[in-house]
């Protein structure tokens, strides 16, 4: 495979180095003690943990961050004219499909001949690095199965490199450089380019369409991981997603369901609030009992690949169900952010109609279980949805109609554009009007405020505020806590 991404210690500037993907890639290479540099619309605590590691950061997309590389040495800095441009210090330029052609800091680095790539080509180069990658894909769960199996296998001292789009509990980062032939990468669908990668284990979690932007139809999505499976010199897949069972032909299979004949399967599971137990099966034979503090059967089904990759990679069940059972879960995964007035409240990432009902099915655990695994077990599950991207919400529109039906009330914001921009007569309200067709409590907010607004009249103790969506509505979530607690 042809990769002319230069991993030999040649500068990288990374434009939106803030994002959760590409300030893993950032800090994998910074810890190879490669020069970093790169910028974001605004500063975080992932850029100021990429600053503690010596990369320099620009608040802001300016063309004028790329002058930064036109000065070879102090004394240049006093000069009135830039020392002449060494291409051999020029930086390699990354960037992500959110950043657009007419960006002032893309069309510098073009018009000074910087080598740009986009962020999946510098992950094919480190997973083509490895001898031992691992390559996490599929629609929905990609997140928890790659956080999952990073912990895993550094808690049991294979020292893994990690590159994982959320921040991970147990290793407090979303990424780090490991010191073995092991790489865990979570692998993107959403623009195509997982067809360029090729690992030596890849897992396929599940298929759908969830973005449209891209995929004119869900054939063009199943065709992008048959590619990427190919390339895979070991494919673990889902027997669960029809898509994968049809389609797919994955050397390692897993499934909840054991009459699928998948290679490694469940029996006796009791989902729990407080986490899952299940008893796990090889090729139909017991291996033990798995206990996890993750809830609800999709995640358990995200652990099932682990097994089945640990199995292949020799470890014993008894070592893989040790470690995962101390797994805390990722930031933004039925995350646990507070409680004021015995009201709880929760962040998730869940943004496609499928990952909101299988939330929200997990959120109805701590209701319909003896067990939760919050300070207060709650009574009412209040769901508030962002919807992300106008393309999504109108392609799945019917679909997220029907997908609230565990939450006891529903409150919906105006959609994230996602930088798309606003067809002509939709917004949110849309999607509201279909959703009180199968729900009887749905309150539309139009902005941001006014779900703070209406949040802190309505909620009640006893509640569980899940805010759903891949966009800000999480910003929310302290203000309501801060206003609900200056309250007597």
């Amino acid at each position: 495979m042809i990769n002319s991404v230069d991993l030999s210690g040649r500068p990288f500037h990374f434009i939106g180095i803030g994002g959760i993907g590409m300030s893993a890639l950032a800090q994998v290479l910074a810890g190879r003690n490669v020069p970093i540099s790169g910028s974001d619309l605004r500063l975080n605590h992932i850029t100021q943990r990429l600053e503690k590691l010596g990369a320099h950061i620009f608040e802001g997309q300016l063309a004028q961050n790329l002058n930064f590389f036109q000065f070879q040495s102090e004394e240049n800095l006093q000069d009135a004219t830039p020392a002449p441009l060494d291409p051999k210090i020029l930086p390699q330029v990354i960037c992500s499909t959110a950043i657009s052609t007419s960006n002032a800091e893309y069309r510098a680095a073009l018009d000074l001949g910087c080598p740009i790539f986009h962020r999946s080509d510098l992950l094919a180069a480190l997973i083509q690095e490895y001898p031992q990658s691992i390559a996490v894909s599929g629609t929905h769960g990609k997140t928890t199965t790659s956080a999952l199996l990073s912990h895993t296998l550094h808690t049991l001292g294979l020292d893994p490199t990690v590159i994982v789009g959320g921040e991970i509990q147990s290793l407090g980062t979303n990424a780090r450089l490991g010191n073995s032939t092991y790489l865990v990468a979570e692998a993107d669908e959403s623009d195509g380019s997982l067809v360029k990668f090729h690992p030596q284990i890849g897992i396929v979690t599940n298929i759908e369409l969830d973005h449209p932007d891209h995929y004119t139809s869900l054939e063009k999505v199943i065709e992008t991981f048959q590619q990427f499976g190919q390339q895979c010199k070991v494919l673990v897949g889902c027997l669960d997603s029809p898509c994968i069972a049809q389609h797919l032909a994955p050397t390692l299979t897993y499934s909840l369901h054991p009459d699928r004949g998948a290679h490694y399967s469940v029996a006796q599971v009791d989902y729990q609030g407080n986490g899952t137990i299940a008893e796990i099966l090889e090729n139909g034979a017991p291996l033990g009992t798995l206990k996890l503090q993750l809830l609800g059967a999709h995640n358990l089904s995200n652990a099932l690949a682990i097994v089945a990759v640990g199995r292949h990679l020799g470890l014993a069940f008894s070592d893989l169900a040790a470690a995962m059972a101390a797994f805390g879960g990722t930031k933004r995964r039925f995350e646990y952010r507070g409680h004021v007035h015995d009201i709880l409240f929760v962040d998730d990432y869940a943004h496609h109609p499928s990952e909101i009902e299988v939330t929200l099915a997990a959120a109805r655990l701590q209701i319909a279980t003896k067990t939760t695994t919050f300070p207060v077990k709650p009574a009412r599950i209040v769901a508030i949805f962002q919807p992300h991207r106008y393309s999504r919400t109108q392609a799945l529109l019917t679909d997220f109609a029907h997908s609230f039906g565990d939450a006891d009330v529903v409150v919906l914001s105006d959609i994230y554009g996602a930088g798309e921009p606003r067809p002509e007569n939709f917004d949110g309200s849309h999607l509201a009007h279909q959703v009180a067709e199968h729900h009887p409590q749905v309150q539309y907010c139009a902005s941001l405020e006014a779900v703070s607004e209406w949040l802190c009249t309505h909620l009640q103790p006893g509640d569980l505020a899940l805010f759903l969506g891949a966009g800000n509505l999480n910003q929310v979530i302290p203000l309501v806590l801060q206003q609900l607690q200056s309250r007597l």
